[in-house]
């Protein structure tokens, strides 16, 4: 029995936005949500920025997103650590590479952040890695603080072509400690199942929208989600064919998907 979808799981870049301009049907697609009430969060790996800055970025780009509606890798972040530090009896201090998107989740969680022998290395984007910050969490993985990162993304777009990410000084880290980092962002279901905790819905009824086959598709696939990709954004048509897996559908963008928000739901 195929249930109906009552809420929904989008990517942001390439999906909703595109060089920080709109992508047709992306507004539509919110405002259908909205109308017919369902439950939804906007998702991004990136963890530089804070909800509310995401819901500035993207009013300036004419999408109308509540704050409540954005989940991002620093949010999914700070949420399983703090899990991790009631397991373990109280707060947890961290080490941080990272922006206010970042640093910010994990002081609302109730983490404290330290340079001195923490608990965590927490690693996510920043505009500008410091040689000095990596150095120290080098030295913290290797006295034995465990290492998270927010995503595995290796590359960020910027108007002048790709910035190294997350998953690039990850692999530094990596190669100077031989400690692999624990990745919260998708392509971790875990990143999925959190968005899914924070909207109080059910995978067997969520739909993930999102442009990438191996991040968005793969992890709503994971998350036992039905999940549909867009031709707007990193994917081809073509790659498709070249994966084990496949999404639900196939569609050409956003706009496409504005009428399956009422179909689906019936």
């Amino acid at each position: 029995m195929t249930h109906p979808v009552d809420s929904w799981l989008t990517d942001m870049d390439g999906v909703l936005v595109q060089e920080q301009h709109a992508i047709p049907g992306a507004s539509e697609f919110l405002t259908e949500l909205e109308r017919l009430d369902r439950s939804y969060l906007v998702l991004t790996n990136n963890s530089i920025y804070s909800r509310r800055d995401l819901r500035a970025r993207l009013l300036a780009s004419g999408i109308d997103v509540p704050e409540e509606r954005i989940w991002t890798s620093a949010l999914a972040t700070a949420q399983f650590l703090s899990e991790q530090a009631t397991r373990e009896g109280g707060r947890g201090t961290a080490f941080v590479i990272g922006e206010f998107g970042l640093t910010g989740a994990l002081h609302e969680a109730g983490f404290v952040l330290s340079d001195r022998d923490p608990d965590f290395v927490v690693l996510g984007e920043t505009r500008t890695y410091s040689f000095t910050s990596i150095t120290q969490a080098i030295r913290h993985v290797l006295d034995g603080a465990r290492f998270i990162a927010t995503n595995p993304d290796t590359t960020g777009p910027s108007p002048d072509g790709p910035l190294p990410a997350t998953g690039s000084v990850a692999a530094l880290i990596t190669a100077a400690t031989g400690v692999e980092p624990y990745y919260i962002g998708k392509p971790n279901p875990l990143m999925m199942r959190s968005a899914l905790n924070a909207i109080e819905a059910h995978s067997e009824t969520t739909a993930m929208v999102g442009d990438r086959m191996d991040t968005d598709i793969i992890a709503g696939i994971e998350a036992g989600m039905r999940s549909a990709l867009v031709l707007t954004g990193v994917t081809g048509r073509e790659e498709v064919e070249r994966h084990p897996f496949r999404p639900t559908w196939v569609l050409d963008s956003v706009a496409d998907v504005v009428p399956m928000v009422e179909e689906l739901g019936r």
